[in-house]
C-alpha cells in the first residue's frame, strides 16, 4: 500500500510542478512577445518610459498624486518628454510606446485636444524662461518642479476632465492661467509615417503607391531584397525621401512569387502634441512635450505573384479605429480574379483591383487577436490592445490594463510597480499604489499549487509511518 501512495504522491507532484512550470513559461513567453504586439510598421517614433522626471505634489479629485514630466528613450537613439493624457491608468515600468495619431488614442473624442496642443507650446518646457511664465500667469516665482506640475494638471483638466489642482500655489495659479487661455491648435504632423503598410501585385509590376508623410526635411530608403528596387513613379531608383514622396516596389519581371519590405529613416525633432499610446500593454497615454533630435523609422512589405499568375493576389493591414470601438482591417487584391478571405471567421470577398475593409468590434483595454486568411495560403495575424478611453474612477486593474469590479484605484502619474519587460522597480515620492501587475494571479496559483504539492506528500508520508 505504502508503494502506491509513495507513487501517487511522487506522479502528483511531478505532474503539479510541471503543470506550474508550464504556465510560468508561457506567462514570460507571452510576456516577452506582447511587447512587440500591436506596433504599427507603417508608423515612426517608438520609445521605452524612463519614468516621471521632474514632478512635484498634486491633487485629483482631492487625492494626492505626483504630477509632471515623464522622459522617454527613443529606440533608435533620442529622448523625449511627455506629460499624461489618462489620468487614471497606472504607467508600466519600462513600457514601450508608440507614436500615434489622435484618432487612434484617447484624443479621438476629446473636443479639448487642441487646447492640451496649445497648452504644450506655451508652458514647460517649451518656454523655459521660468520667471516669464510666473510673471504671465501671475505667480511670484515657479521652480522647473511646480512648473511641470502646473502644466500637468492644466493637461488633466482638459484631458480627463476632472478636479485636478497643484499642491504648490504659484503651480495652482500657472494651471489656472493655462486653462483660462488655452485655444483650439490643430494636430501636429507626424514624425514618420506611410500611407500603407502591405501592398501586393505580380513580378514586372511596380507596387505601390506608398507615400511618405514627415516632418523631417528628407528621409533614406532602402530595401533588402535582392534584385527588388524602390522606384518613384516614373521608375526611377530612389534612396531619399521627403514629405509627400511616393514610392514603389519594382519588383523583375522573372522574380519567382515572394516578399520584400522597405524601410524608410529619418531624424528629426518630434512634433509637441503627438500621441503615444503603449506597445502590447496596456499602460498610461502620453503627449508629447519636447524632443531631442531622434531617429525614427517606419516600414511596408510587399507581396507578388509570378509574372502569368491569374487569380487574387492580397495584402492586408490593420489599424485601431477608435471612433468605431475596433480595429480596421484593410485587405487589398492586386490580382486579376476576385478573391475571397476570412477575417475573424467571417467570410469576404474583395475584387480585383479593389480593397475591403472589415471593422472587427474590439472591448476596450481588450487584448486582440485577428486571423485574416485567403487563398494560395494568404495568412496575417494582427494582435494589440485597443486603448481609445480615458480609465474610469471606477476602472481597476494591473499594468496589462484588464477592467474588473471592485475597489477603485489610486490615479497615478508615475510608474507603478508593475513591469513590462524590465525588472521590478518602485514608485518614487509618496504616490499612490496603482495595481499589481498582470502575472500576480498567476504566481499566486502557482504557490497555492506547490502548497497543495507539499501538502499531499507530507500527507502520505504521514500515512506511510502510521502504517
Amino acid at each position: 500500500m505504502f508503494r502506491v501512495r509513495r507513487r501517487a504522491a511522487a506522479r502528483l507532484s511531478a505532474a503539479m510542478l510541471v503543470t506550474s512550470l508550464a504556465v510560468a513559461g508561457s506567462v514570460a513567453t507571452a510576456g516577452s512577445a506582447a511587447a512587440e504586439d500591436g506596433q504599427n510598421p507603417s508608423s515612426g517614433a517608438t520609445a521605452k518610459l524612463n519614468g516621471l522626471k521632474i514632478a512635484d505634489d498634486a491633487r485629483l479629485e482631492g487625492k494626492p498624486v505626483r504630477a509632471g514630466l515623464f522622459e522617454m528613450a527613443v529606440d533608435n537613439g533620442g529622448t523625449l518628454q511627455s506629460y499624461c493624457i489618462d489620468a487614471h491608468t497606472p504607467t508600466v515600468n519600462e513600457a514601450r510606446y508608440q507614436e500615434v495619431a489622435w484618432n487612434q488614442s484617447s484624443l479621438h473624442n476629446n473636443a479639448d485636444a487642441g487646447k492640451i496642443h496649445w497648452i504644450l507650446k506655451n508652458s514647460y518646457p517649451q518656454v523655459n524662461d521660468l520667471g516669464a511664465l510666473a510673471k504671465a500667469a501671475g505667480a511670484g516665482s515657479l521652480t522647473e518642479k511646480q512648473a511641470a506640475a502646473g502644466t500637468q494638471v492644466a493637461i488633466w483638466r482638459f484631458s480627463d476632465h476632472l478636479k485636478a489642482e497643484a499642491v504648490n500655489e504659484d503651480a495652482e495659479k500657472l494651471a489656472d492661467y493655462l486653462e483660462s487661455k488655452a485655444q483650439d491648435i490643430a494636430e501636429p504632423a507626424t514624425s514618420l509615417s506611410l500611407s500603407t503598410a502591405a501592398v501586393s501585385g505580380k513580378a514586372g509590376e511596380k507596387l505601390g503607391p506608398i507615400t511618405v508623410s514627415t516632418n523631417a526635411g528628407s528621409a533614406t530608403v532602402a530595401t533588402a531584397a535582392e534584385g527588388v528596387k524602390v522606384v518613384d513613379g516614373s521608375g526611377n531608383p530612389v534612396t531619399s525621401a521627403v514629405n509627400g514622396t511616393e514610392l514603389f516596389f519594382d519588383v523583375p519581371e522573372d522574380a519567382p512569387a515572394g516578399t520584400a519590405s522597405l524601410t524608410v529613416k529619418a531624424t528629426t525633432k518630434l512634433s509637441v502634441g503627438r500621441a503615444f499610446t503603449g506597445i502590447g500593454v496596456k499602460t498610461q497615454t502620453q503627449i508629447l512635450a519636447g524632443s531631442s533630435d531622434s531617429t525614427v523609422e517606419a516600414t511596408a512589405t510587399a507581396t507578388w505573384g509570378e509574372k502569368e499568375h491569374t487569380g487574387p493576389v492580397l495584402a492586408a493591414e490593420s489599424v485601431k479605429n477608435c471612433a468605431k470601438g475596433g480595429v480596421d482591417v484593410k485587405v487589398t487584391n492586386s490580382g486579376d480574379q476576385p478573391g475571397e478571405f476570412t477575417v475573424g471567421g467571417e467570410k469576404h470577398t474583395v475584387e480585383a483591383g479593389k480593397d475591403v475593409t472589415v471593422t472587427v468590434p474590439v472591448k476596450e483595454d481588450a487584448e486582440y487577436t485577428i486571423e485574416v486568411t485567403g487563398p494560395n495560403g494568404f495568412t496575417e495575424t494582427f494582435t494589440g490592445i485597443l486603448d481609445c478611453e480615458t480609465a474610469g474612477e471606477e476602472t481597476t486593474g494591473g499594468s496589462t490594463g484588464a477592467t474588473t469590479g471592485g475597489e477603485s484605484p489610486e490615479p497615478s502619474s508615475a510608474p507603478s510597480p508593475a513591469s513590462a519587460g524590465g525588472s521590478d522597480a518602485t514608485t518614487g515620492g509618496d504616490l499612490a499604489e496603482t495595481g499589481g501587475s498582470s502575472a500576480t494571479p498567476v504566481i499566486a496559483g502557482i504557490a497555492v499549487a506547490l502548497v497543495v504539492v507539499g501538502g499531499a506528500t507530507v500527507f502520505l508520508i504521514r500515512k506511510r509511518k502510521s502504517a
